[in-house]
């Protein structure tokens, strides 16, 4: 508050108009502006002798940002994932290739001092120090001849990448991890060396004890564990072995330089970093010529030279979570609908022909017509009988008249949950919805359908299998009496309507 023109010196010189102008020149950002602005408005509510006006202007809700990034559309995330995945099987095949050559010259399987025999020496003293054999003099460090001619040359290419992941290589892995699990930048940083569990069983299956370490849940709930099978191509634990395939040399390395140490994004860098170099091992940035984890500006670089946008890690664990496995990734379910889903345009216009969709299911669930009378096995002596059916509770009815008792016609008993259908009834009702179906052949069928159709339908249904079968159905056409006829022809012609 400085630069303002009139700058407060204390907390008495605080007014209502000098929050007002410093909170608008805050950055609208979730991880700058909101966080400053809530952070120093809870220290100065504390404060006694802060004026009532400024603390009334203080007490007032800070909302926070929209949330400005959006999911990647899939042609484009295709494109992130399909650029991480070329760069990274690159490294892996090096590495790999390499590590064999490695194997076979430890195996003794190469004649000493022919050109795969150096070039194996040369990988062994590079896996154990972390440089190809050199000598040093006061001015200049410079690889030995012999081993320029069967490393190919002097590049970081010919010497010390044929054992480790450079620094964009590394990126590729965690947009890979990004890709594969949903985890976020700060939890790919932090991963500890994933172990196989000792009871892989005899198969061969790898099961991988993954632990992710996550500190913007608060004291005590910092880890969890997830278990990832390598059961082949495609399956959640084959990054994580090819992950540790392509670190092992970096691991070693670095254990024996700083024993302890327990990271899977390790990558090593064309400089090293002094042994006193600050921060070198508070913060975790790496030791020797390697470094641990992914630094933001690393992921904007790698974006850059793939030609992408922006950095993929924020965008790309939205896309993951909001789009593919449409599931919490470290979060609680109110965080992932409230932040995550509801907040992603890409996932509110997807919704919108899903709640459509439901909504017009919805409206025909409640025009649906279906036989709403209850079956029973025999009459109940209480129960009235009218033309169609038994009724129950005349003076309850769900369609009620005005001056009381059931309104509706004797059609309209087969939707009504008060009747009773039974045995009786069932030769009465098939002969109905014969002579509706019968009907149907000589009216005009707009008419028959807006006149006959919903009872049509609720006999289809009581027809249907789910209710009494059509092996009951046609016993009771076998069993229509003349009264039966009678009735239901009384029915039709409308003598009941008065």
């Amino acid at each position: 508050m400085s630069t303002l023109e009139t700058s407060p010196t204390d907390v008495e010189d605080l007014t209502a108009g000098l929050w007002k102008e410093w909170k608008l020149s805050r950055r609208n950002t979730q991880m700058i502006g909101y966080k400053e602005l809530t952070a120093v408005r809870g220290l100065l509510l504390d404060e006694p002798r802060l004026a009532a006006e400024a603390r009334e202007a203080l007490s007032k809700r800070i909302p926070p940002p929209k949330v400005a990034e959006t999911s990647f559309e899939d042609g484009e995330f295709d494109a992130i994932t399909s650029a991480a995945r070329r760069m990274f099987r690159t490294a892996h095949l090096r590495i790999t290739e390499n590590a064999r050559h490695l194997a076979d010259w430890r195996a003794g399987a190469f004649a000493r001092d022919c050109d795969e025999w150096l070039l194996g020496e040369a990988l062994d003293h590079l896996a154990r120090t972390g440089t190809v054999p050199c000598y040093r003099t006061n001015t200049y460090t410079r690889i030995i001849y012999r081993y320029i001619r069967v490393l190919g040359g002097e590049r970081s290419e010919d010497t010390w990448q044929r054992l480790f992941l450079t620094r964009m290589e590394a990126v590729a892995l965690g947009v890979l991890l990004l890709a594969e699990h949903g985890w976020n930048l700060s939890v790919i940083n932090r991963l500890a060396v994933p172990r196989a569990t000792p009871d892989a069983g005899p198969d061969g299956k790898r099961i991988y004890r993954v632990e992710l370490e996550k500190h913007k849940r608060g004291a005590g709930r910092y880890f969890e564990t997830r278990n990832l099978t390598d059961d082949g191509a495609d399956t959640p634990g084959r990054l994580i072995t090819q992950a540790l395939e392509a670190t092992v040399f970096a691991r070693a390395a670095v254990h024996d330089l700083s024993p302890g140490t327990d990271r899977l994004m390790i990558w090593r860098t064309g400089k090293t970093l002094r042994a006193d170099a600050p921060g070198d091992q508070t913060k975790g940035v790496g030791v020797g010529p390697f470094r641990f984890g992914i630094a933001g500006y690393a992921a904007k670089r790698w974006a850059m030279d793939a030609e992408f946008a922006s950095s993929p890690f924020r965008r790309g664990r939205r896309t993951v979570n909001v789009v593919h496995r449409r599931e919490p990734g470290q979060n609680s379910q109110d965080t992932h609908d409230s932040t995550y889903v509801l907040a992603d345009p890409r996932a509110q216009a997807a919704a919108i022909p899903v709640i459509a969709a439901a909504a017009e299911a919805v409206v025909a669930k409640a025009h649906e017509v279906v036989f709403g009378a209850e079956l029973r096995e025999t009459a109940d002596p209480a129960d009235q009988p009218t033309a169609t059916v038994d009724c129950h509770d005349y003076e309850n009815s769900p369609f009620p008249s005005p001056d009381g008792g059931c309104g509706a016609s004797f059609l309209l008993c087969l939707a009504c949950p008060n009747a009773r259908v039974h045995d009786a009834h069932h030769s009465r009702l098939a002969h109905l919805h014969q002579a509706l179906d019968n009907l149907r052949s000589v009216m005009d069928p707009g008419q028959w359908q807006s006149d006959w159709g919903d009872a049509y339908a609720r006999l289809e249904h009581l027809k249907s299998e789910r209710l009494l079968g059509a092996a009951i159905w046609s016993q009771a056409l076998d069993r229509v009496t003349d009264a039966d006829r009678a009735l239901i022809n009384y029915l039709l012609n409308g003598d009941f309507d008065q």
